[in-house]
């Protein structure tokens, strides 16, 4: 009969911070609040003291949110925009993917984010982050010919933001819809030309 190995110290050390992290992103995605430690804890099935052992405070704790999160987020787009097949719809899954962003609980978890945390921090963060996620938008434009790739990037980007600031109001649909109507003749001579 196989013996069944215990976890070793590391490994239960290293479950424990993920459930505090994971419950400290499901807290900030419900509420739109910082969590304390205390509810993290509660929320992952560890007392209050426990939390101490993995995070100094709540600052500690959502630095470690967003060190854990937006690395996440930008792989969901480099992913969304790698399984697209031509240049052309690589550039509509970038657009898809962040407007997805913008319409799921993420945005929850961003706006909580901005309001409880340090601002030089988080920009730190955020810069890195919308660095990352530029990065298959830029690649994509290049493989189209476009000549200035990163103005481009952008500009598309920076359409992608504005259209999503109406996603509570119009729904992503029709957000997707307006930057279909925009972006698809552009992508469409580039397809073809």
């Amino acid at each position: 009969m196989p013996r069944i190995q215990a976890p070793t110290v590391a490994e239960h050390r290293a479950r424990q911070r993920r459930a505090i992290l994971v419950a400290a992103h499901e807290l900030l995605a419900e509420t739109g609040q910082a969590p304390s430690l205390a509810a993290a804890g509660a929320r992952a099935g560890l007392a209050r003291s426990s939390v101490y052992q993995y995070f100094s405070s709540r600052d500690a704790l959502l630095q470690a949110v967003v060190e854990d999160t937006f690395p996440a987020w930008a792989a969901q787009v480099r992913a969304h925009v790698t399984a697209a097949p031509t240049p052309a719809d690589q550039v509509w899954a970038y657009v898809e993917a962040n407007v997805a962003l913008f319409s799921g609980p993420e945005q929850a978890v961003a706006k909580a984010l901005r309001t409880a945390m340090d601002p030089s921090v988080l920009h730190e963060h955020s810069a890195r982050l919308h660095a990352q996620l530029r990065e298959p938008l830029t690649r994509a434009l290049r493989l189209l010919g476009e000549p200035d790739p990163d103005q481009m990037a952008e500009l598309v980007n920076t359409t992608v933001l504005r259209a999503s600031q109406d996603i509570e109001r119009n729904g992503q649909a029709a957000v997707l819809a307006l930057l279909d109507r925009l972006l698809r003749p552009y992508l469409d001579v580039h397809r073809t030309g």
